[in-house]
């Protein structure tokens, strides 16, 4: 039974963003200050040293419609970065700020349940598509007043370890708990058009922003996500920058009519 009266926020950070250490003080005083109103749940990323370990050791990989095909020994890597370094520097930094953060990938509880990802019926080998979230877990998690802190690593429905987009699994988990408000924290202060930033997008205007190539490269599942989120009931889905998330602006993808 959930305890807790605070609303529910879900933040997702980008891979980008995870090693910038200016970016990691900021990230640290702005969940600090939405502690206060909200019971928060981080969804992280790590592509960027991702790529530099595949580098570093000389493993190859294919990129595939802008999603990294993975091969089993590239998920030996994909676990090293996002459950080991990428989490365990996030615990780090929260638990240097006070804050009491717990580390989980998608595989503990079997939080985050995923089938393996095709596209136009090509495998991409170890690249999953969220199927289910334990909710449940991570609810009596907020109800001891900690913040779970969620790599993207994932536990496949055949046993396997799949890696998944953190943009679809932060979309997943915002379902999951009910989340009034799902926000990504980009390294743009939200969707741009003309060079401006969009208050405010419906999700027909989404599509047609899209078909237009004003939304173009990553911003794609990001607004993607953000659409599932709010159509299968997240009340609010926010695209920012950290500077938008200590202000609380940004890009907000809402309903038509809301």
């Amino acid at each position: 039974m959930h305890t807790t009266d605070k609303p529910i926020l879900v933040l997702k950070i980008g891979g980008n963003q995870v090693e910038d250490e200016a970016f990691l003080h900021g990230f640290v005083t702005a969940v600090k200050g939405l502690l206060a109103e909200y019971a928060v749940v981080i969804v992280h990323g790590g592509g960027k040293e991702i790529t530099d370990l595949h580098s570093q050791l000389g493993v190859g990989f294919e990129t595939v419609e802008g999603l990294r095909a993975t091969s089993p020994e590239s998920m030996r890597l994909v676990e090293m970065v996002l459950n080991g370094t990428v989490n365990t520097r996030l615990l780090r930094w929260l638990a240097g700020g006070r804050v009491d953060a717990i580390g989980l990938s998608g595989v503990d509880m079997g939080l985050v349940r995923t089938t393996p990802m095709t596209v136009n019926g090509r495998s991409l080998g170890r690249v999953g598509q969220v199927t289910a979230v334990n909710g449940e877990a991570l609810l009596q998690l907020l109800d001891l007043d900690l913040t779970p802190v969620i790599s993207p690593v994932s536990l496949g429905e055949d046993g396997l370890v799949y890696n998944v987009n953190a943009d679809h699994v932060a979309a997943g988990v915002a379902r999951a708990v009910e989340a009034s408000k799902l926000i990504f924290v980009s390294n743009v202060p939200g969707v741009q058009v003309a060079g401006r930033t969009v208050r405010a997008l419906t999700l027909g205007q989404i599509e047609r922003l899209i078909a237009d190539s004003h939304i173009t490269g990553g911003m794609i599942p990001k607004v993607r996500s953000a659409t599932e989120a709010v159509e299968r009931g997240v009340f609010q889905a926010v695209i920012t920058d950290l500077a938008g998330l200590a202000r609380g602006e940004g890009t907000a993808v809402i309903r038509e009519g809301s």
